[in-house]
């Protein structure tokens, strides 16, 4: 491209670090491109008197009669408004009845930056006007152009100094925005009929000769210089010698050419420019690891971004706050220093993990230490002489908070509180509420009046629940013949075990017979629309994924009348949960 030699060898504007063009066709079929140039510090157009070198939006006196010529022919908006309020420009629905582009532009001495567009240029009323289209237009409807380039090329080429972020992302997305396209059905002339959009619906684009040339030729419709890349990032892995990620490999570079070590992540020259991946705050560990990747130059590893001034820090948070890439505060302290005044234990609590996860504390074990008399007290009230019950109930209501949140009290530091002598603490809110579900009498009558059939296959499965063999049954019999009344007998019989038993079913009517039944869409959430999806919604840190883990028996009545694909999504859930690859998670 001519003009793209022009500008970035020739360097006719500057030194050019980085530029990004893309190339579109006009309704007509004529090749039209976007190109945004990033200058090097020292070209860079830093004031109004640095544009008006480059940027001109008036007519050329007659004494330049080139220039003049090709300004009038290439460069001179409308006229539209009251001039022609049928023009294009005059149709956007969201300027109706003004030009879309702000057409004619007012008159202006000097040029001017501004915070939220592009500046506003020199556009002086010097006298200077030509009959275009019909009109006499002045310097108010004048396109910013570059003399020089317009001069040399002879065509339409709009320059403007991109000085907000709003004309940059504009272009950027503009790379990946597709080709222009229409929706239309066809009809027979006069033919009137109710349209039917959804089967009468069309979609389609033009393709002129022009592009389908560009294309066959293999002409590149957008170029980014220098090329990027998206750099992952991820924490250190157990067995970090054999596992080859991008992230290793750039601290591989970084070890091994002395050039690259000069270099910032960001802005590496001898290879692809990488552009590190969005991570929210809220990720921890992760999200300090990416701040530190962005601003300590030619990282060789791991462990040598937790070494700041020869001392090793244990975790990355603390590395950036010796950096003083984040703020040590106690923004936190006075959030929940002043909650305390006002808001009861319960919504302490939640406030609590609230800022946990949000605000990232550096210190989360001395804010436990600090505020746990407020975190604990409606607990402290209704246990007044068992401070063992208290701690234990206000751990696990903060873990409760966390699971629903996909984080838990070892993502903090806080771990410890969750490993008491006994294993209630272990214990989710789901699994507390199955502990605790209660035996029908009905249910216990049931185990001692099975028939024969009923109490071998009783005896066979209680025999793998009671040694915790890993077991996959199918009991079968025509309707009426005592089914239910066995899995009433299994409930009791595990229950009684201080055992967790899952009943489920694959109708609503079904689960309701059995004590603590759920439908088994209900239960392990499986897909409504099982052709997109087999995954079931269970995350592994779930509370939900805890109870299925923890269960000793799942029932699944009526499993038979379900389809194949509702089996194959409870299989996947199962070996996932179990990390088994046979059937079901049980051998």
């Amino acid at each position: 491209m001519a003009l793209k030699k022009k500008i970035v060898e020739d360097k006719i504007s500057g030194e050019v670090a980085a530029f990004v063009y893309v190339v579109e066709f006009l309704k007509r079929g004529l090749p039209h491109a976007h190109l945004l140039l990033i200058m090097k510090p020292s070209s860079k157009m830093n004031c109004p008197e640095d544009f008006d070198k480059f940027v001109s939006a008036e007519i050329p006196p007659m004494t330049n009669e080139s220039l003049r010529t090709a300004v009038l022919k290439h460069m001179m908006h409308g006229p539209c408004g009251r001039l022609d309020p049928d023009r294009q420009c005059m149709k956007h629905k969201k300027t109706e009845g003004h030009c879309k582009y702000s057409y004619p532009k007012p008159f202006a001495s000097d040029t001017t930056n501004t915070d939220d567009r592009y500046p506003v240029y020199k556009r002086r009323d010097t006298g200077e006007s030509a009959k275009i289209r019909g009109h006499d237009l002045n310097n108010q409807w004048v396109i910013p152009y570059n003399p020089y380039l317009l001069d040399l090329f002879d065509c339409h080429l709009n320059v403007e100094v991109c000085s907000t972020i709003q004309a940059v992302k504009y272009l950027y997305k503009y790379v990946y925005k597709g080709h222009d396209k229409i929706s239309f059905n066809v009809a027979a002339e006069g033919e009137v009929k109710v349209v039917d959009e959804i089967e009468q619906y069309q979609s389609g684009r033009w393709v002129s000769p022009v592009a389908a040339i560009w294309r066959i030729y293999g002409f590149d419709l957008f170029e980014i210089h220098p090329p990027v890349m998206l750099l992952l990032v991820h924490l250190p892995f157990s067995d970090e010698k054999r596992i080859r990620t991008p992230l290793t490999e750039f601290f591989r570079l970084n070890s091994v050419n002395s050039e690259a070590a000069n270099q910032n992540v960001v802005t590496n020259q001898t290879a692809n420019h990488r552009r590190l991946v969005f991570i929210s705050p809220s990720e921890g560990e992760r999200y300090f690891l990416r701040l530190l990747l962005a601003h300590v130059k030619a990282p060789k590893s791991f462990e040598d971004l937790r070494t700041v001034n020869g001392q090793r820090f244990t975790t990355y948070q603390e590395d950036a706050l010796e950096l003083r890439l984040v703020k040590q505060d106690n923004m936190v302290d006075l959030c929940l220093n002043e909650a305390i005044a006002v808001q009861m234990s319960a919504a302490l609590r939640h406030l609590f993990v609230t800022l946990l996860i949000f605000c990232q504390p550096k210190d989360p074990a001395s804010l436990w230490d600090k505020y746990y008399t407020s975190l604990s007290e409606d607990y402290s009230r209704e246990y007044p002489c068992d401070t063992y019950t208290v701690r234990v109930l206000t751990v696990r209501k903060l873990e409760q908070h966390l699971e629903a949140m996909g984080k838990s009290l070892r993502s903090f530091g806080l771990g410890h509180l969750s490993e008491p002598q006994d294993s209630v603490l272990q214990r989710t809110r789901d699994i507390t509420d199955a502990l605790n579900a209660p035996v029908p009498e009905e249910c216990m009558l049931c185990r001692t009046t099975l028939n024969s059939d009923q109490q071998h296959v009783f005896d066979t499965i209680m025999e793998h629940v009671t040694a915790n063999k890993p077991g996959a049954f199918f009991v079968d019999g025509p309707g009426g013949t005592g089914k239910t009344y066995l899995y009433n007998a299994l409930y009791a019989e595990v229950r009684l075990l201080g055992k967790i038993i899952l009943p489920t079913a694959s109708s609503g009517i079904a689960a309701a017979n059995i004590p603590s039944g759920r439908t088994t869409h209900s239960r392990f959430k499986l897909p409504l629309d099982l052709a997109i999806s087999l995954t079931c919604n269970v995350p592994k840190q779930s509370s939900l994924a805890a109870l299925i883990q923890a269960a000793s028996l799942i029932i699944w009545d009526e499993a038979s009348m379900a389809r194949k694909e509702t089996v194959e999504a409870l299989d996947l859930l199962f070996r996932d949960l179990c990390d088994s690859d046979v059937i079901l998670g049980v051998s």
